[in-house]
């Protein structure tokens, strides 16, 4: 028997898991404080809080997700209960601020997304979501000398020295460090059941200087985390002008839903 929904309430739904009891959840709180409750249809439970619509609702949200300290106090609410929930199953999140006007309506969309939400479940079970940063410590080459105005030198000295020059501008130590990215991608996607690429991050939210090669997420199983971090450790070592970062273990949002193209490399290059 469900608890009666107060008036001008609806549900935040943080995430969807299946094999979870109330005992697991505990004393989890979520956003604006309230406690998280387990809404079941068909062997999947979606993690909620009765919210009152005042602050979620439609109108109220366009004034709120303007509001940076909200949406930041928001967000840390959603991740604390998915994070936390994700430590004994496997959750699959869903979107920040998905809200719905009852119980029932919560009960709907789990029936009708059942294939998908089991789908996603399947993928992310026994297994953790890993991200590596690689970024780029790469100085501006010099100007080449103008045409004509070398040097006195030996026979063939010249050649040489313009190739040093063409092989040390800008282009091709973008393309040098586009390759070692490349390389460290390949290198973890084969350690991975699946990958996503995402855009470089602005230098200002990421705190780190230099270019963004490649911002990735690797959903690794658990039995092969520590081949994973090893291998992560190794690729630090390719490049002194490349720097490796990893974070994790997270819960699986980059994967929560069904599997998109990949970008290439470059791509993601161009992007920042």
């Amino acid at each position: 028997m469900s608890d009666v929904q107060a008036p001008g309430s609806g549900f935040y739904v943080y995430g969807v898991t299946r094999g979870l009891t109330g005992e697991e959840v505990g004393d989890v709180r979520g956003v604006s404080g309230a406690p998280v409750r387990l809404i079941e249809k068909d062997g999947l439970t979606a993690l909620a809080s009765e919210v009152s619509l005042s602050e979620f609702g439609e109108a109220a949200l366009r004034e709120n997700l303007e509001d940076i300290e909200w949406l930041e106090s928001t967000a840390r609410a959603h991740h604390a209960v998915v994070d936390a929930v994700s430590d004994g199953a496997a959750t699959v999140p869903l979107g920040l601020v998905t809200v719905y006007r009852s119980e029932e309506r919560v009960r709907e969309a789990l029936g009708a997304r059942h294939e998908e939400f089991a789908r996603a479940l399947d993928r992310v079970t026994g297994r953790t979501e890993w991200g590596v940063k690689v970024y780029a410590d790469v100085k501006q080459p010099e100007a080449a000398a103008p045409a004509g105005k070398e040097a006195p030198s030996r026979p063939g000295t010249s050649y040489l020295q313009r190739r040093l020059v063409q092989r040390n501008t800008a282009e091709e130590e973008r393309r040098r460090v586009l390759d070692v990215a490349e390389y460290i991608h390949c290198q973890l996607r084969d350690l991975a059941v699946a990958t996503r690429l995402h855009r470089p991050q602005d230098p200002q939210l990421s705190g780190e200087q230099g270019w963004m090669l490649l911002n990735a997420a690797y959903l690794v199983d658990d039995t092969r985390v520590e081949e994973f971090g090893d291998a992560v450790k190794h690729l630090t070592r390719l490049d002194p002008d490349v720097r490796v970062r990893l974070t994790g273990p997270w819960a699986p949002y980059s994967f929560a839903t069904e599997e998109e193209p990949e970008e290439e490399v470059e791509e993601a290059w161009q992007g920042s």
